[in-house]
Formats: structure tokens, C-alpha cells, sequence
């Protein structure tokens, strides 16, 4: 991927970018500003709906840019997923020009227009803080960014931005490209860097980190060096990030095909315990260990099925990733209070989902399905009788097949002949699976029922004429 990637970029960039010339910033930040004919970029590549938003803002005497991944992402011969909008109108300005707007975000207030199921964030352009206007900006002790509505200029808020590479603005009143912060040369090179002090940055805000993860392997980008240093030292800022805002954070990394790339960079930079603290302590303890184990799986399942256009949904993701934490401490449970195996399972549940919730938000609609999940892993050892017939009607029955298949990879003996057992059922037909189910589980001798033996017709007439009698 790199080679064609940055083969075209580096093409592109000594033909069209080579001799532009470049200016600073107030703040020392170079600017480059490329022409319409010295680059690439086409209307018609972003979203049409995106251009009516630049296009109205424009007209109505504001400034507009498509900026950050929109643009990279046409340069690098990528189809971008999102095309944000950066503008010097407030918030409240653009709701007013927009009638299908709503104003989102406390940290930073963003526009979101509607049209249909796209939504185009738009932006107002940041500007620095200073000391009076704490009505405006607010940080905490450790100089995360609590609140930040204060409003710039466009070279304020290419100072502002995190990664070089999003520090680029493609203007609709002229159609050229503003690039800060040498965003060219680091993309001709396939380097992620921060702008600024990069301690500063992360403490700012934390989901820097994961962004550098998540950036560095959807585009196969290395991340520089000074850009890497401070993220295993800061890692635990993470945890006070609010739960709502990493539960997008996690789709982000987990469901966009590379998992596994992202679960491999979090682990090498102490990122994944802040997200996932149950999972995360038991993988430390036991590397490869069954729920290190389960984790490559699910990340390497999850990962094909995007391959494969296939759905992914957070319930299955967090059934899979927690089942051995969540048994871990059923089995507390069991020792500590004397219920039996089904009642501490029911109360574990409620535990290890209150603890990751305390870090990942994970809304009832994927909660309670994930629990379904996690009964019909008991469930689905009672295989005996027509049971087992009802559960292939469960709801749910489909995605706790999948998690058993994968404990049997894991786990072996009993759990493998189990997951082998339910597979030999699911493939048969309706008259193959009334055989399978009358059969008992593996290693238990069928039991002989005996059958009442039909009575004489002398004892039936003795018992006829007694009743007569």
C-alpha cells in the first residue's frame, strides 16, 4: 500500500508542489499555497453535498475550506468517508443559514448539516487562548482542553490542528490548497507528526494518542519519533476521557478493517488497558493466555467480515472480547457468595459491563444483546431434546454459536466437541437434526427407557368389569 500510495504522492509533489514557495505563520508554522493548476483536487471528487455547503457559506460573505481528511485523503487517491468544512462563522451563524443544521458538542461547538443520512461537519476556524476569556476556553489540571469555542483566523487554526497531514484547507473561492506545517513533505515521506509540542498536544487531549494509532496504520504512515516518545508515558490520561466520546473512538479503531494493525499498536504503546481495564489487566497477566487469545481472534474476525462487506456490531465485539473476564469473575462470584454457576454468570454480567462502561459507553441497544451473548454460552450446553431445536430460533442464537466456535478454538476438549457438536446440527436437515438431538452429549452413555408392556385382553376385561362393578 505505501509504495503506490507515496509513490503517487512523491510524483505529484515534485511535478506540482517542488517550486511552490512557502511563508510562516505568526507562530513560525510554513504555509505553502498551491494553485488550482498545480494540483489535483477536483470538485468533482467531494461530496456534492459538501460543495453546497462551501458554496452557500461563501456566498453568503464567509470564508469556507474543505479541510482535513477530505484533502489529504483526494491527494494520497483515497475515497474520503467524511468532508468537513472549516468557516470563520459561528456556530449560531451557520445553524441560521441552514435550516437542516443542529449544533452539537460542549468542548467545541460544531455544526452538523443534515441531508439525509450525510452529515457535514462544519466548523468555525480556532483561534488561541488567552488569559480572559475563560468564559470561552477551560482546561483542567493535567491541561486537557475542557471547553474551547474560541474563534480564529485560518492560520490560528492550522496551529491548532494535531497531525500535519490534517493541516490542509482546499479554499472554494479560488480552488487552491493551504498546506501548513510542511503536510506535503510528510505525506511525500508516508510521516505522521504532531504540530507544536507534542507532551502539550496530548495533554490537550488525550484521543490524540489513538488518533496517531489509528492514522498511522489506515495509511501506513511511521510516526516520527518525538511523536512517539510521550504516548506510553501519557497513556493513562485516557481514562479521564467522558465514556460517550470513546465508544466512537473504539468503532473508529476497531471497525474500519484494521483491528488487528490497531490492537498490535495500542498494546506496543500501553493504550489498550486504559479502554478496555478488565481485559487489558488479564492479557498483562497472562500474554497469550486465553483472553489474549480471544482478543487476536475477534480483532482478526472483525477485520475479515469489513473485508468481506459483511456487518460487524459492537454487541458480538464486546460479548467476544470480555467472555473471559466476565467468567473470571462469575467464578469469583460462585466461591465467594455459594450461587450456582448460572446466577453468578447473571451477576458478573452487570459488573464487567458497569466497569467498562466506566471507560467505553456502550449503549443499551449493544449492552443487552451482549448479554443475551453471554447466556446462551450456558444455554448452549443443554443440548439434549427438542431444547435444542428452540435455541436455533433464539434471536441472538447466531452470533453465541460464533463466540463458542471461537472458545473451542481457544479452549479445546469439551467446549471444541460442544462448538463441533452445534455445527454438525446447524448443517443438517430437519430430519438429520431430530436424530442428533435425541442422542445425548459426547461421553454420556445413551440411557434405555423402558417401555410399558401393552396389557392382556384378560386383565383389560378384569379391569372393565370392576369399573362396571
Amino acid at each position: 500500500m505505501r509504495c503506490n500510495i507515496f509513490g503517487r504522492i512523491s510524483a505529484l509533489y515534485k511535478k506540482w508542489f517542488g517550486d511552490q514557495p512557502s511563508t510562516t505563520t505568526e507562530a513560525g508554522l510554513q504555509l505553502q499555497i498551491i494553485s488550482r493548476d498545480k494540483h489535483n483536487i477536483s470538485r468533482k471528487q467531494i461530496s456534492p453535498n459538501a460543495i453546497k455547503v462551501l458554496y452557500r457559506l461563501h456566498k453568503a460573505g464567509y470564508k469556507s475550506y474543505l479541510v482535513g481528511g477530505g484533502v489529504r485523503d483526494i491527494l494520497l487517491g483515497l475515497d474520503p468517508k467524511d468532508f468537513d468544512v472549516a468557516t470563520d462563522a459561528t456556530p449560531e451563524q451557520v445553524k441560521k443559514l441552514f435550516r437542516n443544521s443542529r449544533l452539537v458538542g460542549r468542548r467545541f461547538r460544531l455544526a452538523h448539516i443534515l441531508f439525509g443520512r450525510e452529515i457535514i461537519e462544519v466548523a468555525t476556524l480556532r483561534g488561541h487562548h488567552v488569559e480572559d476569556n475563560a468564559k470561552q476556553s477551560k482546561t483542567n489540571t493535567s491541561g486537557r482542553l475542557l471547553r474551547d469555542n474560541v474563534y480564529g483566523s485560518i492560520d490560528q487554526d492550522a496551529e491548532r490542528r494535531d497531525f500535519s497531514i490534517n493541516a490542509m484547507y482546499y479554499d472554494i473561492s479560488d480552488f487552491s490548497i493551504r498546506a501548513y506545517g510542511g503536510a506535503l513533505q510528510d505525506l511525500e515521506a508516508g510521516r505522521l507528526k504532531l504540530l507544536g509540542d507534542p507532551e502539550t498536544r496530548y495533554r490537550e487531549d488525550p484521543v490524540r494518542m489513538l488518533r496517531a494509532v489509528r492514522f498511522s496504520t489506515k495509511l501506513d504512515l511511521h510516526i516520527d519519533e518525538s511523536t512517539k516518545v510521550p504516548i506510553n508515558r501519557l497513556a493513562p490520561l485516557l481514562k479521564d476521557i467522558p465514556a460517550a466520546r470513546m465508544y466512537d473512538e473504539a468503532l473508529k479503531l476497531f471497525f474500519n478493517g484494521k483491528a488487528v494493525a490497531n490492537f498490535d499498536m495500542m498494546q506496543q504503546f500501553d493504550l489498550f488497558e486504559p479502554l478496555f481495564p478488565t481485559l487489558g489487566q488479564a492479557i498483562a497477566d497472562a500474554p497469550n493466555g486465553s483472553a489474549d487469545r480471544m482478543a487476536q481472534l475477534v480483532m482478526k474476525a472483525t477485520d475479515t467480515r469489513v473485508m468481506q462487506d459483511k456487518p460487524v456490531t459492537p454487541s458480538f465485539f464486546y460479548a467476544a472480547l470480555l467472555w473471559y473476564p466476565l467468567s473470571e469473575r462469575a467464578h469469583e462470584i460462585a466461591n465467594e457468595a455459594g450461587l450456582n454457576i448460572y446466577d453468578a454468570h447473571f451477576a458478573a454480567m452487570g459488573d464487567i459491563l458497569e466497569q467498562q462502561c466506566q471507560r467505553i459507553s456502550i449503549p443499551r441497544r449493544h449492552s443487552t444483546p451482549t448479554k443475551d451473548i453471554w447466556q446462551l454460552q450456558l444455554r448452549l450446553e443443554r443440548n439434549q431434546g427438542g431444547r435444542a431445536l428452540k435455541l436455533l430460533e433464539h434471536p441472538k442464537f447466531r452470533a453465541g454459536y460464533d463466540l463458542l466456535l471461537l472458545r473451542g478454538e481457544i479452549e479445546g476438549g469439551r467446549v471444541e466437541s460442544l462448538a463441533n457438536w452445534w455445527t454438525e446440527l446447524v448443517e443438517a436437515d430437519e430430519g438429520q437434526r431430530r436424530k442428533l438431538v435425541r442422542k445425548q452429549q459426547p461421553g454420556r452413555k445413551p440411557q434405555n427407557r423402558r417401555r410399558r408392556k401393552p396389557r392382556s385382553n384378560d386383565s383389560k376385561t378384569k379391569t372393565e368389569s370392576k369399573a362396571r362393578g
